[in-house]
């Protein structure tokens, strides 16, 4: 098994990761209850503050985190790309989706998360393709 990787974050970020975790939204509690408990054999967490920002959740074994993109993010596509592409440079693989597609679609959203599992897996060396 690989070991957790540390990122480094910024320790201000901390306080404001306990309240988005206090003040979830819908979409985010809906996945948050088919993730947890190692529901993929992973341990995520909610609301993890990584270098300058904060991600829904994220598993420190895989480098990976899950974003949720509700209407907060519809005019912040140069923000989301910059902060997406400074968390790649960490090793972090970032996968996004709809809020309404968490509300909808969550048995597609939950493979779409299995298939990056595996896709990591196997780049891993974790298990064979």
């Amino acid at each position: 098994m690989k070991t957790n990787n540390i990122i480094p974050y910024n320790p201000r970020l901390k306080i404001l990761a306990r309240e988005l975790r206090k003040n979830s939204t819908l979409s985010e509690v809906l996945l948050w209850n088919e993730i947890k408990k190692k529901a993929f054999g992973y341990e995520f967490h909610r609301q993890v503050p990584l270098n300058e920002y904060i991600v829904d959740f994220y598993c420190h074994e895989l480098l990976l985190a899950i974003e949720i993109d509700g209407s907060t993010h519809d005019y912040n596509f140069d923000y989301d790309n910059l902060r997406q592409t400074n968390l790649e440079k960490y090793g972090i693989k970032v996968i996004r989706f709809l809020d309404i597609d968490v509300k909808k679609s969550m048995n597609e959203v939950l493979r779409s998360i299995e298939n990056t599992i595996s896709q990591i897996e196997i780049s891993l060396g974790l298990t064979s393709p």
